[in-house]
């Protein structure tokens, strides 16, 4: 019997994963990863590569993906609070430009299945995050692209954040309601709306 719970979300290829946690006074134990228990919901993903990140509050990485050699994968937060967002950039799609998010804690334990043909991003909640992920192909530098964030068209509802669209990717003028501005890279406020964005064939 599978010691996990897995939920289909709305959207097909996405995942909540919630591993059997098993605790006592003196702290807890669980399988973060079963590769049969997997396969007994029909996830049989190959992952090649285990990444970690850590992250401050108001802190946004997103929308990445590959488009050469996409990544699927499975996300987790081993300390803090995120929540994280896949978008379908899957050509020929029902749910194509449509979203889901997850929040992520480390209370909660939940993963998140992302399976390839989507972009993903996350935006942390708590002063700082920890956030680790596998995936199923390698990272390749000149194969990264990216999806504007705050598209309109796709209406991500990113909790927390207070600003007004200005027609671009812009961080400027978005904060958290406790005056926290938003933090993204420069890459990632230079991202595309989804009218132009690569799709997944």
């Amino acid at each position: 019997m599978a010691r996990i719970k897995v939920t289909e979300c709305p959207i097909k290829g996405l995942y909540i994963v919630e591993p059997a946690v098993r605790g006592d006074d003196r702290g807890y134990f669980m399988e973060t990863y079963n590769q049969k228990d997997m396969a007994e919901f029909g996830l049989n993903a190959v992952f090649v590569q285990d990444n970690q990140s850590m992250s401050t509050r108001g802190v946004l990485r997103g929308m990445h993906f590959q488009k050469q050699f996409p990544q699927g994968k499975l996300v987790r937060v081993i300390r803090g609070e995120v929540f994280d967002v896949a978008v379908d950039l899957r050509q020929g799609s029902d749910t194509y430009g449509k979203w889901v998010g997850v929040l992520l804690t480390e209370e909660n334990k939940k993963q998140f299945y992302i399976s390839e043909g989507f972009a993903h991003g996350f935006l942390v909640l708590s002063y700082e995050a920890e956030f680790c992920y596998k995936v199923t192909d390698f990272y390749y530098p000149g194969d990264e692209s990216g999806l504007a964030w705050n598209d309109p068209k796709i209406g991500i509802e990113w909790p927390d954040i207070l600003g007004e669209y200005q027609g671009d990717a812009s961080a400027q003028g978005y904060a958290l309601s406790d005056g926290t501005p938003l933090n993204l890279s420069d890459k990632d406020q230079q991202w595309p709306n989804l009218d132009s964005a690569f799709k997944f064939v």
